[in-house]
């Protein structure tokens, strides 16, 4: 099959450091290559990829101080995938609803995953309009906002199964990672640590347009919380899978309706289990009592941190590599793939045998005789 990925500008494919979108977009990418499909990548000239990679910006706009406008990049990529779309079977789009009215008028077939969460006020007039483009969600939770839009399936994420590993003897401190920002709640975890009586790393970003919120409201909680939390910054792959894997667990207090939660299945990679508050996709992804727990308070919390020892890391690894590996998160897009292709030519055909019926028969010609 000949399938175009096309990423958001904003970081590289794979992310240097932190990104979620962009790193499901390298994972997904270079397993549709390793099963022999001819994949092309629309991303920035930094990504690196076994796929052909059409540069559109030399690197990752939010790494790049000189860039001011993101908009125009992404306009510009646009254009190139037009340009290029006779070449493709499918085109996935991954991300901001800019490119819908080409999708609309593309000669292939098109879907997108939306990775964040939809907002009625924002996206139901948008999808209304734009009833006829297919969508994939990262969760079923995703969907609540909006459960009238075109969704054609729900494919949870997936990892290589190579890239994290397990740790059946993790030491004694609890981990946050991923970004700093509030709805992601790095005070309860503070929190919960200083309750529990349990050291906390926190390896994250701050988010962006979120320097006011981090200096404001979280390093004061680190200037009073010296000696037990300790604040690592960002972190690469090969840091997160020692700080996660030597974690007693991960700590996932959000305060809003994650549409996944990267870090939740690779903290499971590494075996280590999950204390997430119930919000959002937690559920669907959380195995009860099985993987982690789920809660609904800072109390409840602190009691799940002291029942951690309870849960086996082996089983944490294994329910990673039944639900969560790669293999299975592209299978999935294929079978979309595959259906929207033969729904498209099954479109063109009815549409083919319609202008046949519909077109006027011509005149029969009169002979000498008549």
């Amino acid at each position: 099959m000949r399938i175009a990925q096309v990423a958001p500008l904003y970081e590289s494919v794979p992310p240097k450091l932190y990104g979620a979108t962009q790193r499901i977009i390298s994972y997904l990418t270079e397993e549709l290559v390793r099963q022999g499909h001819r994949v092309t990548l629309f991303a920035t000239g930094d990504s690196r990829t076994s796929a052909e990679l059409v540069s559109i910006y030399p690197r990752g706009l939010w790494r790049d101080s000189s860039v001011w406008e993101t908009l125009a990049h992404h306009v510009l990529q646009l254009e190139r995938i037009a340009q290029q779309v006779e070449r493709f079977d499918v085109v996935h789009f991954h991300g901001d609803p800019l490119h819908y009215p080409l999708a609309r008028r593309l000669s292939c077939a098109s879907v997108t995953t939306l990775h964040g969460l939809p907002l009625p006020v924002d996206h139901r007039p948008l999808f209304e309009e734009f009833s006829d483009a297919p969508l994939v969600s990262i969760s079923d939770s995703q969907r609540h906002p909006l459960p009238e839009a075109n969704w054609q399936a729900t494919i949870h994420h997936g990892l290589p199964l190579d890239l994290l590993h397990l740790n059946e003897h993790p030491e004694d401190y609890l981990v946050f990672l991923g970004r700093i920002a509030p709805e992601k709640r790095l005070d309860r975890a503070i929190e919960i640590a200083r309750r529990a009586g349990r050291r906390l790393k926190i390896a994250a970003k701050v988010g962006f347009g979120e320097r006011d919120y981090f200096e404001r409201e979280v390093e004061p909680l680190l200037r009073e919380s010296h000696g037990f939390v300790e604040y690592l910054g960002e972190v690469d792959d090969t840091r997160k899978n020692e700080i996660l894997g030597n974690a007693a667990a991960l700590l996932f207090p959000i305060d809003w309706a994650e549409p996944f939660g990267l870090v939740v299945i690779e903290a499971l990679a590494c075996g280590t289990p999950v204390v997430a508050f119930r919000q959002g996709a937690v559920p669907e992804i959380l195995e009860e009592s099985k993987t982690g727990f789920l809660v609904d308070s800072v109390e409840e919390a602190v009691r799940a941190v002291s029942r951690i020892g309870e849960l086996s890391r082996r089983v944490c690894r294994k329910a990673f590599e039944e639900r969560f590996s790669v293999n299975r998160m592209a299978r999935d897009y294929l079978d979309v793939y595959q259906r929207l292709i033969r729904s498209r030519e099954v479109g063109q055909v009815s549409k083919t045998i319609r202008g046949i019926s519909r077109r006027p028969r011509a005149a029969r010609r009169r002979t000498k005789t008549e």
